[in-house]
């Protein structure tokens, strides 16, 4: 029979409560039963006024509208407050009525600019939920995923401008130097100057009037989004993006996060994720990680963790002998090429390279010189970071049993963390709105 369902129900009262309309199973009451959200005040109390004024929203309120947004992957505030005004559920998890006003969504945004902003209040309420998910026993850290994924920006990569910036020395500079000059010392090298002190000596011989400018580097600068940064990686197009650099255990669940923009290599940003996961998370005996670096290698391994990294296709251009075909001995510190050959060290470079050099007169001679090298003098050079010791650690782990199991776990962990993120929860890009300008 066929039924119609007319349009006078639209008007018809009921006494109901909207406790009875949202669904026992409804995500939100899960999330409600799982966490008491009353911790924000005190982590927020003091970015209010104690002083009798006009009262503010409830800041539990604004941190809710902000987790309704990315777990239901609403693209803005705008939108999402739109989603609340007509969403029953959403309402309940707040705390309103079916009718009482949901603030506007400017609101989030003026108490972002006026309190929150420069503050780590984000970071102390992530905390205090994942030391939640740690007391009920979800999060197994002894096995750590660490990865980093781009979120394009919304800003148009034509419309930027150049700007110089100074070229900053690496954060592990001294540690790198010192490194170098004893590694010289041991070969009987001299050890090498601070570019910097050269620079104060100039400066002092100038008497100040004409300081050595730090060296600087053009870069471009998004007009629509200053924040973020170029990027470019294989084929990928140049855009202006975001860089999240991710931490997460074996079951997924996000246990450090760091932002940088685009143009900020990924494994500048290792070393302060490292040192968070691993004094929160002093258990981890494992890290699987994309970085694969001497120095990172370095600071895992001195921890007393192993690290499981990713196959490197060689960099050598095609009908070369491969960097692995010349074997280094330990015992008399040199290199042996494929044609038996001793290339022998001959210094210790400022970025932490040994060079071992072949003999010229006995290349020039050699039939597999064309697969050697292409220099005019015909002499082979073959480098050799002082941590290179690390780098081989890894490679040995990479090979074993425990070394193959923990990187194939990247697919159920960090890779789907990213995913997840991007298709669910609408970080596949940022949304600049009117309410983050103001």
């Amino acid at each position: 029979m066929l039924t119609k369902n007319q349009s006078k129900n639209r008007m018809q009262a009921q006494i109901i409560s909207i406790e009875d309309v949202v669904p026992e199973n409804h995500l939100v009451r899960q999330i409600e039963q799982a966490i008491n959200f009353t911790f924000i005040y005190e982590q927020v109390s003091h970015l209010y006024s104690q002083a009798e004024r006009r009262p503010s929203v409830d800041p539990v309120v604004l941190f809710k509208i902000i987790l309704i947004k990315y777990i239901f992957g609403i693209r803005s505030i705008r939108q999402t407050i739109k989603e609340i005004e007509v969403n029953m559920a959403y309402r309940w998890f707040l705390g309103y009525g079916m009718t009482q006003r949901i603030p506007h969504f400017t609101t989030f945004g003026k108490n972002y600019e006026r309190r929150f902003k420069d503050t780590d209040v984000f970071e102390q309420i992530f905390m205090h939920i994942l030391n939640e998910a740690v007391r009920m026993g979800f999060i197994d850290a002894a096995e750590v995923f660490i990865d980093a994924t781009h979120i394009k920006a919304s800003a148009n990569k034509n419309k930027a401008t150049n700007e110089a910036v100074e070229i900053k020395a690496k954060h592990y500079h001294a540690e790198l130097m010192e490194e170098i000059n004893r590694d010289r010392a041991a070969h009987g090298k001299k050890p090498l100057k601070n570019k910097n002190d050269k620079d104060d000596n100039d400066n002092e011989a100038n008497n100040g009037n004409n300081p050595t400018p730090a060296p600087t580097k053009n870069t471009k600068v998004s007009k629509t989004d200053p924040e973020s940064g170029l990027f470019h990686k294989g084929e990928h197009e140049k855009m202006f993006a975001y860089t999240a650099h991710t931490a997460c255990d074996k079951h997924g669940f996000v246990l450090g996060c760091d932002v940088s923009p685009g143009n900020v290599h990924d494994r500048v940003m290792f070393d302060s994720l490292y040192a968070n996961v691993l004094n929160a998370f002093p258990e981890m005996e494992a890290v699987d990680s994309g970085y694969r670096t001497p120095w990172i290698m370095k600071q895992i391994f001195d921890s007393k963790r192993i690290a499981a990294v990713p196959y490197k296709r060689p960099m050598t251009k095609e009908g070369f002998f491969k960097k692995h075909e010349y074997v280094y001995d330990e015992y008399y510190d040199c290199y042996i090429c494929p044609a038996f050959q001793i290339l022998k060290y001959t210094t210790t470079n400022r970025d932490g390279y040994r060079e071992y050099k072949s003999n010229p007169r006995i290349c020039e001679t050699c039939p597999s010189r064309h697969q050697c090298t292409a220099s005019k003098n015909h002499t082979k050079v073959v480098t050799r970071h002082v941590w290179e010791s690390y780098m081989e650690r890894a490679e040995d782990i990479r090979h074993t049993p425990e070394g193959k199991a923990l990187y194939a776990k990247r697919k159920e962990t960090i890779e789907r963390v990213f995913a997840d993120a991007k298709e669910k929860h609408a970080m596949r890009y940022t949304h600049t709105t009117a309410a983050w300008q103001n």
